[in-house]
């Protein structure tokens, strides 16, 4: 497909646009039109975002373009990842459950009875569909910039699984700039498969944009549509921001946890995005490693402030890096011929971690190059507002993420999807608009795990109001030991081995009860029996291997936790 407009088709679209516009208005259930040319497909991916954080959401901090973009499409207010990065990114390119996708735990922390078993490769397997590979069979283009961690070896990179240009972060984490203290380990990086090391005048978010923006306009081809995956690693630790940007948000936090997590919730509730009758979680107790702001002291406080100062000033740029790429398909006319589907690879980062050696993170020094923090806890509860809990826990505060699609030629806001959806409901919504063929059980002449997503496109288009799972449909997952499982309402979970560990299951009647502050578990005996059945049905499906043999001490992810 050409990459410049072409004045006829323009018109046409413009003509077509103006009489849409004038006809219509804002959330009604008319079907959202659609462009007869299959679309060019854009999917950013953020990296430990958290579900209030940006402004369409209820966050403070400035995300102009993606909340231009809410205004245009539409949220997925109840969107599901796993419960950490890697797991989640096997999911979005497989289309079915991680420990089916070889992602049962993360690599890095493969648990000894689980190497070498199918499922705990800690690569996105052979018996994995990739969501590339597929729209490249299809006669797609394909790009990704940003985090890769699905393979560290030529054999699983991207360019191995169907990206015909890529520029990727191998591991779950590295420093965001180019520079790093003598010593430091960074991490590794492949450009179309071959080994690279990032420039000093590096910085995440900027040059993977760069480096996006020059594949989609390289493009020789005439007639073929792209897929651009984003895979951003903001605002992933270490905190670190350029400084231009941090400086916006001096004295933006000062107000403190509580304050700035109630204003959050306040706004979820003015505009939509939560109801306005919706109890949010109740904060956790006060510890040693969650002190509340009234405990700390005014230096203690100064640095909690800065902070979040960085975090939102990454937030920020990372907004402002996903404005250029959208830009930059408007310049070249594809902008009304794109999907664009935004979501976060899980909930916020929440746990306390030490920092490697070599690093300055004193007060005026945090954000630099050279420092290397962490939001922790209690900001991690602000940014999973108004859930329960954070990533690597499966709690709602883990599991559900902020999300939004804006179909091809989609000029209006449309109502939020607040059915469940999943982000295994990717793949099968992604081969559905560009008309892929999904090859079910056999892929170029190996055996593949089917897609078990469900394409969201009719809900997406109006076409229907109907759930696409049923009302009473079952739901699972686990990772680490932490596992869930919904049917219809209903909600059993288990946290083990760590500083939030219950040790037991808990229920909750999400309905009711999103913000998990009443555990029921003891009035509905026989409703934890049947939901027990569903899990362990579940974990026969996809071959689940216990991640502890016996149960773990209480503070066991105490002081860290997963890339």
């Amino acid at each position: 497909m050409s990459r410049t407009p072409l004045r006829l088709s323009l018109l046409m679209i413009s003509i077509v646009s103006i009489t849409l516009l004038s006809g219509c208005n804002s959330q009604d259930d008319s079907p959202v039109p659609l462009v007869s040319k299959r679309p060019n497909i854009l999917f950013i991916l953020a990296d430990d975002l958290g579900y209030s954080d940006i402004g369409a959401f209820g966050g403070e901090i400035k995300t102009p373009n993606l909340d231009a973009l809410a205004s245009e499409g539409r949220l997925l207010t109840d969107y599901h990842t796993a419960p950490t990065c890697s797991p989640t990114r096997s999911q979005l390119l497989s289309g079915t459950d991680h420990h089916l996708a070889g992602l049962g735990a993360m690599a890095e922390l493969l648990a000894p009875q689980q190497v070498g078993h199918p499922g705990y490769e800690g690569y996105l397997n052979q018996k994995s569909l990739s969501l590339p590979e597929l729209l490249k069979d299809n006669g797609y283009d394909t790009y990704m910039a940003g985090k890769w961690h699905l393979g560290l070896t030529e054999a699983l990179s991207p360019k191995a699984r169907g990206f015909e240009k890529s520029f990727v972060l191998l591991q779950g984490g590295d420093l965001h700039f180019g520079t790093a203290p003598t010593g430091y380990n960074r991490g590794t990086y492949r450009e179309d498969g071959v080994l690279v090391n990032v420039p000093n005048n590096f910085y995440s978010s900027d040059f993977y944009t760069d480096k996006l923006i020059s594949y989609i306009g390289q493009s020789k081809t005439l007639d073929k549509p792209f897929f651009a995956y984003a895979a951003y690693t903001a605002p992933h630790w270490p905190l670190q921001a350029p400084s231009e940007y941090i400086d916006r948000y001096k004295g933006k936090y000062d107000a403190g946890y509580d304050a700035i997590r109630l204003a959050r919730i306040e706004r979820q509730k003015k505009s939509g995005v939560i109801p306005t009758d919706f109890q949010p979680s109740t904060v956790l107790p006060e510890s040693n490693i969650r002190p509340k702001w009234q405990s700390l002291t005014l230096e203690q406080r100064q640095i909690e402030s800065r902070k979040m100062e960085v975090y939102a000033a990454m937030v920020e740029n990372l907004d402002h890096n996903i404005g250029r790429l959208i830009q930059h398909l408007k310049d070249i006319g594809e902008y009304d011929n794109t999907l664009i589907f935004f979501a976060s690879d899980n909930g916020a980062e929440g746990f306390v971690r030490g920092a490697p050696k070599g690093f300055d993170n004193s007060l005026s020094n945090i954000g630099h190059d050279n420092s290397y923090t962490y939001i922790g806890p209690r900001w991690a509860e602000v940014s999973a507002a108004p859930f329960h809990l954070w990533k690597d826990t499966t709690g709602e505060g883990g599991v559900v993420a902020p999300a939004l699609v804006k179909l091809p030629k989609q000029f209006r806001s449309e109502a939020n999807l607040t059915q469940f959806t999943s982000v295994i409901d990717v793949l099968p919504t992604l081969l559905d608009i560009s008309k892929t063929p999904n090859p079910g059980t056999q892929y170029h002449g190996r055996e593949v795990n089917p897609t078990t997503g469900f394409s969201l496109l009719p809900l997406l288009e109006n076409k229907t109001k109907t759930p696409v799972r049923g009302e009473n449909f079952v739901f699972a997952d686990e990772l680490h030991g932490n596992s869930y499982v919904r049917k219809g309402q209903w909600k059993l979970e288990l946290q083990v081995g760590g500083a939030v560990s219950s040790m037991t299951w808990e229920l909750y009647d999400l309905s009711t009860d999103r913000g998990e502050n009443h555990n029921v578990a003891d009035q509905h005996p026989d409703i934890v029996a049947d939901l027990k059945r569903e899990y362990d049905n579940y974990s026969t499906r996809v071959g689940l291997i216990p991640y502890y043999l016996t149960p773990p001490s209480p503070d066991k992810f105490a002081l860290g936790n997963p890339e």
